[in-house]
Parts: C-alpha cells; sequence; structure tokens
C-alpha cells in the first residue's frame, strides 16, 4: 500500500535529519575514546635539561604506560619567563592533545610586571607535582662559603657580582630583588632561558652564583658534587638535603619556591581534565615513581588542579606586593 505523499514526505525529513546528526555524534565517540592512540603535545616553557623539563619528560613516559594508547612528546618553546609557552596552550586545540607546563611564581607574577598576551581564565590547572625551595648555588672552587661571605663580598664589590636565573619574573629573580632589599646589596642580574642553561653558566664559572632550586642541582649520591648550595629558601629544610640550612634560620627572610605542574587550555572537556588528573594521581602513588623521583630529585607536592587554582590568588596578592615594595623589573 502507497504512503500519502505528505507521510513520505515526514519521513525523508526524519531520515535527512538523522543524516546530519551523525557527524555531530562522531566528535563525541572520538573524545570519549581519548587518548586514542594520538601523540599529545606537553608543551614545556624553558629550556631542555631544566626541572620542568625533565619532570615532565619522566612524567610522559610513566603516564604513556598508565593511559593505554597515550604518547607523551615534549615540546620546548622557552622564552619570556614562560609566557611563550602558556599562549601555545590557551590557544591550542581543547581536545586533549595539547597540554602544557605551568610555573609559579612566573605564571602569576609576569603579569604583575607588565602585560602579558595569556589569560589565565583560559588555562586550567591540572595538577600540581612539585614545591621546590629556591636556593643560590656556587660551584665548589668558589671563595663564597656561606651567605655571610656572599653578604660580605656583595658589599666589598658592589654591583660586581652575577647571579643567573631562568629569567624576569622566575622565582630565581624575585628571590633575587626580595635578597637584595633585606641585605642592602646589589648584583648583576644574568637571565637565561632556563635552568639548564644556568646550571652550564655555574660549572663553567661563566657567573658567581646560581639561582636553581634545591631539586635542580644534582648533588645527591656524589661524593664531590660540582655545586655547592649555599642555602634554601624553603619554609623548612629539604628532607632530601637536611644539611642545606634555609635563608630564614640564617636571620634572612626570604621564602620562595617553584611549583611545577601540568595545565591545559580551559576548554578541555571536564571528563578528559579528570581522567589526566587520575592517571597523574596513580602514577606518583606508585613506589616506581617514588623512587624515579628521588633519582630526579623532585620534591613532590602533589595537589588536583582546582586545590592548586583555589591557592594562587593568595600567591598573586604576594607578588604583586612584592612588586609594591621592591620591583624586579624597571
Amino acid at each position: 500500500m502507497t504512503r500519502p505523499h505528505h507521510l513520505q514526505r515526514r519521513g525523508l525529513l526524519a531520515a535527512g535529519a538523522a543524516l546530519v546528526a551523525l557527524p555531530l555524534a562522531r566528535p563525541a565517540l572520538a573524545q570519549a575514546a581519548w587518548p586514542n592512540g594520538r601523540a599529545i603535545e606537553i608543551i614545556v616553557g624553558f629550556a631542555p635539561g631544566g626541572g620542568t623539563d625533565v619532570m615532565l619528560r619522566a612524567l610522559g613516559q610513566a603516564l604513556s604506560a598508565e593511559l593505554p594508547g597515550a604518547n607523551f612528546v615534549i615540546s620546548n618553546k622557552p622564552g619570556a619567563g614562560g609566557e611563550t609557552s602558556y599562549v601555545a596552550m590557551q590557544t591550542a586545540r581543547p581536545d586533549g592533545y595539547t597540554i602544557g607546563s605551568i610555573n609559579t611564581p612566573g605564571y602569576l607574577s609576569i603579569p604583575v610586571e607588565r602585560r602579558v598576551r595569556y589569560d589565565r581564565t583560559k588555562i586550567r590547572a591540572i595538577a600540581r607535582l612539585v614545591d621546590d625551595p629556591t636556593a643560590f648555588v656556587v660551584h665548589r672552587d668558589s671563595p663564597i662559603k656561606s651567605l655571610a661571605d656572599l653578604v660580605a663580598e656583595a658589599k666589598r664589590r658592589p654591583g660586581a657580582l652575577s647571579v643567573g636565573t631562568s629569567g624576569v619574573g622566575t622565582d630565581d629573580h624575585l628571590a633575587l630583588t626580595l635578597f637584595q632589599a633585606v641585605t642592602g646589596t646589589e648584583f648583576i642580574h644574568t637571565p637565561y632561558a632556563g635552568a639548564g642553561q644556568v646550571k652550564n653558566a655555574i660549572l663553567a664559572k661563566h657567573i658567581d652564583v646560581a639561582g636553581l632550586n634545591l631539586g635542580e642541582i644534582g648533588m645527591l649520591g656524589q661524593d664531590q658534587p660540582a655545586l655547592r648550595p649555599l642555602a634554601g629558601m624553603g619554609p623548612k629544610r629539604w628532607a632530601l638535603m637536611p644539611d642545606v640550612p634555609t635563608f630564614q634560620e640564617l636571620g634572612y627572610d626570604v621564602l620562595m619556591t617553584s611549583e611545577r605542574g601540568i595545565g591545559a587550555p580551559r576548554a578541555m572537556p571536564d571528563e578528559i581534565a579528570l581522567q589526566l588528573q587520575e592517571a597523574i594521581a596513580r602514577v606518583i602513588a606508585k613506589p616506581d615513581w617514588a623512587e624515579k623521583a628521588r633519582q630526579l630529585e623532585l620534591p613532590m607536592a602533589y595537589l588536583p588542579g582546582a586545590e592548586w587554582e583555589a591557592q594562587m590568588p593568595a600567591q598573586e596578592a604576594r607578588y604583586r606586593q612584592i612588586w609594591e615594595k621592591t620591583p624586579w623589573q624597571q
């Protein structure tokens, strides 16, 4: 029996609508299958060899084993204290295949000193991994054996000693600014594109002092390490380096650390962000990661992304106070 013309037309319209809807359903299916065998880019805002780069290369390998079908690839985009990488991260497709490093204080402090090209409302924190005390480090051949020696030498030769950092607005640079303020000293600030370059510079004796994090020195397990930390800027001594005093216990009110973690474009689907965060939490809870962290000298301090972001406004307020009292960039 032949259907009436108006019913045939309705049936064709319904079929057409279903066909049109099919392409819209495919991204959802692909999204659900993440990581789906595709490479996942991890953008690192500093040159190879620094603490962030080393940490995320190790994490990428561990996550590849934790997430079937995942293949994490490091992409170094140094520049402007991390700004270049944040711009790349916020403008990437929010499909779960581009994530990147977040480093404080730079992530929070750079917008204090100048206008930046990234917008933190377009970046979401996935997880904090490390909270690494900043330190002043010298070559083992240096005649400077303590912070007191450093202050005395700086006052004897004002503006003559050089201090290398990972760039303007980084934790090393802010630490130098604070130290100059509390001691009445003046140093030559020598910025580099990352901690790896700072470390090479102090090893080659191109600078007098290196601003490095304790986890970046590479001295554990060595009988005669090439570098010697004068003191760390954490609130307490680091358990893996109990012989390294803090600035505060030596009488210098300087507190500074470097947080390192993972971020992603804000529009990344919540289910992918949660899947990634949970995978990171599983990795760092394993005994083999604890051993890897010890080998890499990583002061682990895991926080889920939301908790890390909740702490950032108070940190930013502190950096603004530092800027108002002692601007770190003229």
